[in-house]
């Protein structure tokens, strides 16, 4: 590839690489810190020798390298809350324990059924002053309390450190949460919280007011609230607010990417900025001011719309260009695509661990690099033909690009998402110059009736037609089960194809075969990795038991008669069956005793029957049974005891206690997650 020609896209890699080292392996501060400094001296002591000496290049590239590493691991390292001693995870017993917090919400996130959620700057536990951020969960009640962004809160209760997920294959929260510098949750009722008078009027504030006047002009004008949920998400970048099963009909359809700020309205801020500035004169001056000008415009709407991963990496390629096209230079776009990854991890490592910051990116460099590719396959010479056309293969082109990540993290694919974009791209264009232009007049009370209905509609027609998509979910195709090893032998079959198609040669062609082995080996091992598993499954599910016996890709199902009936449609199981490459063979009524891998295993219920003979390797507890474990213990005398979710929490207090007494080992699921045997 031409593109690793150029020096900064070798050195991205390697910084790239140097924040995937920190991340995982987490290196002391003190040994970075003198890491930096080294690399930072043999750069400086090898430029000056090589300058004497031109042949020693290599050399010079080497530390070049060796410093773009350590950059990577001190960027990385810098911003983590174990290094930051005013941080308040450093505070000892901040957490779970009663404080008092004095916060600052910075930003709001989607509700759920129960809570109001915001992203918190802490800034007192206390009397101590500290800083982070947490996540604020406020309770709903019947007042519907408003807080707004900038608000200075004084709640006490008590800090939860995030948990892991506590059920196999699921979702890890907590994880993404780290990934954000989140490190905790705090709980609280709207009513016993002190709102002090005193804002924190910061650029989030300001951004926050500039939507909210948006939002309540738009909303007095008589703006269906459903389009302009969608409305404010399209154009602000703000999803909060919109209906669930709308988010769901956009994912079915392929056309989730509208709802997020990218680069389709990046670039017709550009543009509609660039128009208006037509008066301006090109002279030095007036060519300087128009930069300004761009630049601002561009970077006020990306903190309006919140700044997100797909925001960043598109207002800093088009500030590139706009700089490009200010200095008169042609701009390469591989290279303001890596100056524009380069920036943002400087100052935001975490976003590479972003799902949506990937998948910008990846869809982005495979438009710029396969479409031609594509493209050139057929060249009509109808204009309509070459508009469809142009349409389908920068929709193919950024789907061939993302699949092996989409398929990775969420597990379905959107059939129909090709016919999503054909009919979608049209009617965006038009909405997003005329969503500009209404949010505009709409911050100043000033929208036109016409323009406000004609946006509405539009946005109703859109919701139509990706509703109608999304209904045929015979051409969505979910639960597809997929590995890290799938993932990257799935983008050296991709790459080594696109390479052999930019430029046939025998190298290349073997190099595809090579691949094609590979995704095979990977495969076969993973069939035979799951042919040869075996466990027992206790999940951690409130109110109902529930166990899974897998033998290979077959999985028993135990549990009463509601889960059974339910089935894969159990979002726990499901996501379970999805990771093991199983599937659901039988499901049977739930028993008292069970055998597994020559373990004998005793299933105590509320009922609190259990035989005086049997002596079991495990007795799991389920459904509160009312017994003196201490008795119990002596009579069967177990080798482990678990109790699952669907006890009273009271109770398993008390049997830890039991168990801690008679030295044997108590695995609560509520606390340590699901209870697994091999």
């Amino acid at each position: 590839m031409k593109v690793l020609q150029f020096p900064l896209a070798r050195v991205t890699l390697v910084f790239i690489v140097g924040i995937v080292f920190a991340y995982y392996f987490q290196p002391g501060p003190h040994l970075v810190f003198k890491s930096l400094a080294i690399a930072t001296i043999l750069l400086a002591s090898v430029y000056f020798w090589y300058a004497q000496k031109p042949n020693r290049l290599i050399y010079f590239g080497l530390t070049v390298y060796g410093l773009a590493f350590v950059i990577g691991v001190s960027t990385q390292t810098i911003p983590t809350a174990s290094f930051q001693k005013n941080h308040y995870t450093q505070i000892p017993n901040s957490v779970e324990q009663p404080h008092t917090f004095t916060l600052i919400l910075n930003e709001k996130l989607k509700s759920n059924a129960f809570s109001q959620r915001y992203v918190a700057l802490v800034k007192q536990i206390d009397t101590t002053k500290c800083s982070g951020k947490l996540l604020l969960n406020i309770k709903k009640d019947s007042l519907q309390h408003v807080f707004i962004i900038g608000n200075r809160l004084q709640i006490k209760g008590i800090l939860y450190p995030n948990n892991p997920p506590k059920n196999p294959n699921q979702f890890d929260y907590s994880n993404y949460l780290k990934n954000k510098q989140i490190y905790g949750q705090l709980y609280a009722d709207a009513t016993d919280i002190k709102v002090s008078a005193q804002m924190e009027k910061d650029i989030w504030y300001y951004a926050a007011q500039i939507r909210n006047t948006i939002i309540v002009n738009l909303t007095k004008s008589g703006f269906n609230p459903t389009e302009l949920n969608v409305a404010v998400a399209l154009i602000l970048g703000q999803q909060q607010d919109i209906d669930p099963e709308i988010i769901k009909d956009y994912q079915f359809a392929g056309a989730v990417h509208i709802l997020s700020v990218s680069g389709l309205h990046i670039g017709f801020l550009l543009l509609f900025v660039t128009f208006i500035l037509k008066p301006i004169p090109n002279n030095k001056k007036g060519s300087l001011l128009k930069l300004i000008i761009i630049l601002c415009s561009l970077w006020l709407f990306g903190i309006l719309a919140g700044l997100a991963p797909s925001v960043m990496r598109s207002v800093t390629m088009f500030s590139f260009v706009a700089i490009g096209q200010h200095l008169r230079r042609s701009v390469n776009i591989y290279h303001t695509l890596l100056v524009s990854i380069l920036l943002i991890l400087l100052v935001q490592p975490a976003f590479l661990f972003d799902v949506g910051f990937q998948l910008s990116y990846l869809a982005l460099f495979f438009i710029i690099w396969l479409q031609p590719i594509l493209s050139s396959l057929w060249e009509p010479k109808n204009k309509i033909s070459k508009y469809i056309w142009d349409i389908l293969s920068v929709s193919f082109a950024a789907q061939i690009g993302t699949l092996p990540l989409s398929l990775y993290y969420f597990h379905q694919f959107p059939g129909l998402f090709f016919i999503t974009n054909l009919a979608l791209i049209p009617i965006t264009g038009f909405i997003m110059g005329l969503g500009v232009v209404v949010m505009v007049l709409a911050f100043f009370d000033k929208c036109p009736f016409f323009l406000s209905k004609a946006l509405e509609w539009s946005l109703f027609i859109v919701n139509k037609i990706i509703h109608t998509i999304a209904s045929l979910e015979q051409f969505i195709i979910k639960d597809i089960s997929f590995t890290a090893a799938f993932l990257l032998s799935s983008y050296a079959l991709i790459f080594t194809t696109i390479l052999w198609f930019k430029k046939p040669q025998f190298q290349r062609l073997a190099a595809i075969f090579v691949s094609i082995i590979v995704l095979q080996i990977t495969f076969l091992w993973n069939e035979w990795t799951v042919a040869t598993q075996q466990e027992w499954v206790v999940f951690n599910a409130k109110k109902n038991t529930l166990i899974a016996e897998r033998n290979g890709n077959s999985v028993k199902l135990h549990a009463n008669d509601s889960l059974q009936k339910v089935g894969t449609k159990n979002t726990t199981l499901n996501s379970y069956l999805v990771g093991n490459f199983s599937h659901l063979a039988a499901a049977k009524e739930l028993k008292n005793t069970a055998f597994f891998n020559g373990k004998r295993i005793l299933i105590l219920d509320s009922t609190g029957v259990y035989p005086k003979n049997h002596q079991p390797d495990i007795l799991l507890l389920t459904q509160s049974p009312k017994i003196n474990l201490d008795r119990l213990i002596q009579t069967i005398q177990p080798k482990n005891i678990v109790a699952d979710a669907s006890n009273y929490k009271t109770f398993q207090k008390r049997w830890e206690a039991s168990c801690i007494k008679a030295k044997i080992p108590f695995h609560s699921t509520s606390e340590k997650g699901f209870y697994i045997l091999y």
